[in-house]
Order: C-alpha cells, then structure tokens, then sequence
C-alpha cells in the first residue's frame, strides 16, 4: 500500500531537505583546518556557521521524521476505524 498525502511528502522533504544541509555542513567542517593564532577571523566564523547549519540540518530532519510518525499513525487510525 502506497501511503499519498501532503503530510507525509512534506515530511519526507524535510527529511531530505535536512540531510542536504548536514551532508553540505559536515563537508564544509571536514573542509576546514583548525584555526591558528594569525588565521582571519572570518574564517573561525565560517566554521561557527557550519557549525549552526549541522545542527539547523539535524533538527529539520528530525522535525521531518515527527511528521511522517504523525501521518503514519493518523492512516493507521483511520484503516483501524473504518475496517
């Protein structure tokens, strides 16, 4: 049974929208060397904001993932209600 509905593709898309943003934070971080004493500080605020999209990407799929649980357990109710 194929489950169709926004909620459930919004939750999806937010799953994936959310792991575009690790998977581009956590390159950025990887791509980034420990900053030194004469390093601009430019750069030591380029990996804060990677920093902050790791954790922006983690909770927008983690939102995602509530709303495909949600829009699970609603059609599980309405199969068990109308069966």
């Amino acid at each position: 049974m194929e489950i169709q509905g926004s909620a459930f593709s919004a939750g999806l898309g937010a799953i994936q929208s959310g792991q575009r943003r690790i998977d581009q934070a956590a390159g950025d971080i990887a791509g980034s060397t420990v900053r030194r004493v004469d390093q601009p500080q430019a750069e030591a605020a380029d990996l804060a904001t990677s920093l902050v999209a790791l954790e922006v990407g983690k909770v927008e799929a983690q939102a995602g993932a509530k709303v495909v649980e949600t829009a699970d357990d609603v059609l599980g109710t309405l199969i068990d209600t109308h069966a």
